[in-house]
């Protein structure tokens, strides 16, 4: 009887893991081109940036005329490497905080313990993910062609090699990966699993799916609308400072209120149609993978 349960749990977490990194690494290959885009628009400094993009429409032909096809790729491979387990580590640690909650003493509602436990998924995936990202945005600011710009390993080396691995460095921008993060996940569990089972559903497989597919796109897009300032400073932050050797974005809050002060409240959200357009299918596809890769592993292993 006791041999049995941790092989049992042993599987159970394997399959939270693996479903996991699989709905990562299809979501990112889908959808990476429009994070760069994101990027190169939340690190532009207001409307006096002569590298500034006029329009959404703008940046996509800019960055096709200057860096071909591969400008859309560029810092592919440090989220490439990162989805596996960043995704694996969003899935199986907002299960654990699920049964966690259950067992606590907490008298918290059904939907408020998932939106808790979707907090403390995103803590902790922001803390595994966020030397990635720091990578990943000092490559995707790069206007240079892809041939001459450093690979992505060689952009860790020298970003540990000049600022260390602490606060300043390779994990630099860490608190407002914890707010954007923390909150994407609060409310994205919290809205998909809520809405998803007072919504009844369908017997057929095709309209299923779309009822699926339909409130992952509206969970992943409010989620990114009221994350995205969190997104922006760990953008800036962890992005090229407007005057070399000095730091003028340092802590999430501060970079907040700066932007705010210089820039207006409307900056806080820039790059939101293309997080949207991102995260809202890619929100979607997350979970539909999630879900059917973990009902296939379940018959078949």
């Amino acid at each position: 009887m006791t041999s049995q349960k941790p092989k049992s749990l042993l599987r159970e977490a394997s399959h939270q893991i693996m479903a996991g990194g699989s709905a990562g690494l299809v979501e990112i290959c889908l959808m990476h081109p429009l994070d760069v885009v994101k990027t190169r628009f939340q690190i532009q400094r207001g409307t006096n940036d002569p590298h500034g993009y006029k329009s959404l429409g703008d940046c996509f032909r800019t960055i096709y005329r200057h860096e071909r096809i591969s400008g859309f790729y560029k810092g592919i491979l440090p989220p490439i490497i990162a989805e596996t387990p960043k995704r694996a580590v969003k899935f199986f640690t907002f299960e654990q905080y699920k049964k966690l909650l259950n067992l606590t003493p907490l008298s918290l509602t059904p939907g408020l313990a998932l939106s808790v436990a979707g907090l403390g998924s995103g803590l902790t995936e922001a803390v595994v993910v966020n030397p990635f990202e720091v990578v990943k945005v000092s490559l995707q600011a790069n206007r240079a062609s892809f041939e001459v710009q450093p690979s992505s390993f060689a952009q860790a080396r020298h970003i540990i090699n000049t600022e260390g691995f602490g606060l300043k460095g390779l994990n630099k921008g860490l608190t407002s990966t914890l707010g954007r993060h923390g909150v994407f996940n609060m409310v994205y569990f919290g809205f998909y699993f809520n809405v998803k089972d007072t919504i009844p559903a369908c017997q057929d497989p095709g309209l299923e799916f779309l009822r699926k597919f339909a409130i992952g796109l509206v969970s992943g897009t409010i989620s990114s609308c009221v994350n995205i300032p969190f997104d922006v400073a760990k953008s800036r932050i962890q992005g090229p400072q407007p005057v070399q050797g000095e730091i003028k974005y340092r802590s999430c809050f501060q970079t907040m209120g700066l932007i705010y002060r210089e820039e207006g409240y409307l900056a806080l959200y820039k790059g939101l149609v293309p997080k949207i357009m991102r995260l809202g299918p890619g929100g979607a596809v997350m979970l539909l993978v999630y879900e059917y890769v973990s009902v296939w592993l379940q018959k078949n292993w």
